[in-house]
C-alpha cells in the first residue's frame, strides 16, 4: 500500500518516456493527470489495462484528463508495447525507479507463494493543482477507466 493518499500534494517527477522526450509533473499544469503504474509491458494484466484506457482514451480526454503510465520497462520496450498495442498516451521508462520509490510503488510482492521486489499496480488521479484526487490501488484491468471516472 503507497503512503500517499487523497488531498496530499502529488510528487514531482522527471522522466523519458518511449522517445525519449522528458515529461513532468509541471507539464500537467491546469490538466487532470491520470498517472498510472504497471508491471510490465506486454504481460497480460498490463495489456488489459493499456487497452482500456486506449479504448476509451477520446471519453478520459473530453473529461479533462490527460493519461501517463509507468514502469521499470526500458523506452525501447515501451515502443513496442506502445506500437502493438496502438496506445495514445505516453509510458515513462524509470528503470532506476526513482518515480516508483517517490509514489511508493515499489516493493515487496506475493505471487504464487514467491516473495520479491516489484511494481504495486497503482493509479494515482491528481488534479490540476498538483493534488492527489483518488488512489486507486485494487485496479481493475478489464474495467480501469469506469473507476477513474467514478473517482
Amino acid at each position: 500500500m503507497t503512503k500517499l493518499k487523497e488531498g496530499d500534494k502529488a510528487p514531482d517527477f522527471k522522466g523519458k518516456d518511449q522517445d525519449g522526450n522528458w515529461i513532468s509533473l509541471d507539464d500537467f499544469k491546469g490538466h487532470k493527470l491520470v498517472l498510472y503504474f504497471y508491471p510490465k509491458d506486454s504481460t497480460p494484466g498490463c495489456t488489459s489495462q493499456a487497452c482500456n484506457l486506449r479504448d476509451n482514451y477520446d471519453y478520459l480526454l473530453k473529461n479533462g484528463y490527460k493519461v501517463v503510465g509507468v514502469s521499470a520497462d526500458s523506452e525501447k520496450s515501451h515502443q513496442k508495447f506502445i506500437e502493438k498495442n496502438n496506445l495514445p498516451f505516453p509510458l515513462i521508462s524509470d528503470t532506476g525507479k526513482e518515480i516508483l520509490q517517490a509514489y511508493d510503488v515499489w516493493g515487496l510482492k506475493k505471487f504464487m507463494g514467491k516473495e520479491f521486489m516489484g511494481i504495486k499496480r497503482t493509479t494515482f488521479v491528481i488534479d490540476e493543482e498538483g493534488k492527489i484526487e483518488e488512489v486507486i490501488e485494487k485496479v481493475k484491468t478489464k474495467d480501469h477507466t469506469a473507476q477513474i471516472i467514478k473517482a
